[in-house]
């Protein structure tokens, strides 16, 4: 496990945590705001028309209406990149990476409009009769008609990649997490083990997916609603509750936006760099724009008139990211919990243990400290290695080590095996544990855990945990089936309808094995996996740009817009 984290991390740090990878997603976002003229709010009203089904025809060509598209579409994006996505980026960007997420919503906005567009122009039908759509299509029938036969494989080749990658991110991006937070957000509220709630939920996702884009369209049609509504009002009660930090908060978001998050509480600060990489890259996983899995679902929509469905398309990133990742951003801020401890057990991906006495309440500490952990050069702070001594769970020996947990200094640690207190000797190999024992102590949070102790904070106390308990089931388990058509269309693309199957039967294997991973080794996959989908989208759309501008202006005179 540690060759493969140290693995992806390399692969992270290459793409959505290197530093280009941001400008490139907000830049093409920001190319087709100013080449389209501000689609997303030109366009804002009469998507929602488009919508409700007051402009498309009734016996248009495809599977499902524009609300079944939509909902299968937020069903894959409104997941756990709301609740514990939005939470992971607060924890390790501060209150600037919301600021960076809504950027990457707004822009994101014109990137779906015009991904959704080119690629409901290129669909097909598949030797079955069901709609096939997506970058692959608009890859390879669209760019490859343009190129000379010595260049066609050049088009082929992007929409295979764009596949192979979607595939990979099916599992990444839609299925993992997904099954992982789930089972945490259980265990956590209610003690269900994860291996037992994870065999009902596979069996469940199971059920529905076998049934293919029309089961999956009408089940999403239910849960999107539904899970909003439960969302919005445990948020609303821990917001009214704190009411009086809301502006304090907003302020916060905006004053650090371009200057870096300080340090605050047991938060060790973070650099614009940090929190404007972090947030891009949460903001991506959110909304999911120019990613390229949004078309797929979008492609069944029964309409002839493409550019209509990329209407539709556009309210994806403001009714994810900019409604629903606020409520969470503001929940988590409001109630000041990204930066207090809480106790917990320690993964190991997330500790390491460093020589000395270091202390989040000396200014020095926590510059140093913040460097140590990636913020700058020059720190001071070594990783810790040789025996130390244990008796009866703590460290015999004050002073002599610090535990960094969830890039904060953890305090009351404790070691312990088969749950009793540990007694005798750990070995320390560069900062690493090399024991076979459990830690535990307090420390920051991130990810699910930290939006639901956010809930607590209102007048409903621990009971507003469920409502996270249960939105994260309905966004997660909506995701997942979202993901899985993502997958089948992908797979039919590359190996035709007869790899479906087997494809289904894999994914929903996966889906179970998640909930027994590591949180942070099963969110670093779905950083990796996501890049490895969005750059041929990305580039592929840029190469569309003539031909998105014509269909639009084509479409605003039939309808005189």
């Amino acid at each position: 496990m540690d060759a493969l984290s140290g693995f992806l991390s390399t692969l992270d740090g290459i793409l959505g945590s290197s530093p280009w990878f941001p400008f490139v997603l907000l830049g093409v976002g920001l190319l087709f705001t100013v080449y389209l003229g501000l689609p997303q709010v030109r366009f804002f009203r009469h998507a929602w028309r488009v919508l409700l089904g007051r402009e498309t025809r009734s016996d248009a060509p495809g599977d499902t209406s524009h609300l079944q598209a939509l909902s299968t579409a937020l069903s894959g994006t409104v997941g756990t990149g709301n609740i514990g996505g939005v939470a992971l980026a607060l924890h390790l960007g501060g209150p600037a990476a919301l600021f960076w997420m809504w950027m990457t919503a707004f822009l994101g906005m014109a990137t779906k409009f015009v991904e959704v567009t080119i690629s409901h122009k290129y669909r097909i039908t598949d030797d079955k009769g069901q709609i096939a759509g997506g970058p692959m299509y608009y890859m390879e029938r669209g760019l490859g008609a343009r190129l000379s036969a010595r260049w066609k494989w050049a088009a082929k080749g992007m929409a295979v990649l764009f596949a192979v990658a979607t595939v990979f991110s099916t599992l990444g991006s839609g299925n993992m997490p997904q099954s992982n937070n789930m089972a945490s957000g259980l265990e956590t509220s209610f003690g269900i083990p994860p291996w037992v709630s994870g065999g009902a939920l596979a069996i469940l996702l199971g059920l529905v997916i076998i049934g293919g884009i029309r089961r999956i369209a009408t089940v999403a049609t239910a849960i999107v609603p539904t899970m909003g509504v439960i969302y919005a009002l445990g948020a609303t009660a821990v917001i009214v509750t704190n009411a009086d930090a809301i502006i304090p908060s907003f302020a916060a978001v905006f004053s650090n936006a371009f200057s870096g998050s300080a340090a605050a509480g047991g938060f060790l600060g973070a650099s614009f760099a940090y929190a404007f990489t972090k947030g891009v890259n949460r903001g991506l996983f959110s909304n999911e724009a120019g990613q390229g899995s949004a078309p797929i679902a979008h492609a069944s929509a029964k309409t002839d008139e493409p550019v209509s469905e990329g209407m539709v398309s556009l309210l994806e990133p403001f009714l994810d990211t900019l409604v629903i990742c606020t409520l969470t951003g503001l929940v988590i801020l409001a109630s000041g919990v990204w930066q207090e401890k809480f106790d917990t057990e320690f993964a190991s991906f997330d500790t390491q243990f460093v020589a000395g006495a270091w202390s989040d309440q000396d200014a020095e500490h926590v510059d140093a400290l913040y460097r140590h952990l990636g913020g700058g050069e020059g720190s001071a702070v070594t990783p810790a290695s040789g025996s130390f001594a244990v008796v009866d769970g703590r460290l015999a020996e004050a002073g002599v080590v610090t535990v960094l947990h969830n890039r904060s200094v953890a305090e009351d640690v404790r070691f312990h095996q088969d749950g009793v207190p540990y007694t005798g000797e750990i070995r320390l190999v560069d900062g690493e544990l090399a024991t076979d024992v459990a830690v535990q102590g307090r420390s920051l949070l991130h990810s699910v855990p930290l939006t639901a102790e956010a809930f607590k904070r209102s007048f409903i106390g621990d009971y507003g945990q469920y409502a996270v308990t249960v939105g994260l089931m309905l966004f997660a388990f909506s995701t997942a089936i979202a993901w899985s058509y993502y997958g089948d269309r992908s797979m039919t693309y590359l190996f035709g309808t007869a790899s479906v199957l087997p494809y289904r039967v894999f994914y929903v294997l996966a889906f179970f094995l998640a909930t027994i991973m590591d949180t942070s080794l099963v969110w670093l996959i779905s950083a990796v996996t996501l890049v490895l989908m969005a750059l041929p989208n990305l580039v592929g759309i840029v190469l569309f740009a003539p031909e998105i501008r014509r269909e639009v202006a084509a479409y605003r005179e039939r309808r005189g817009l």
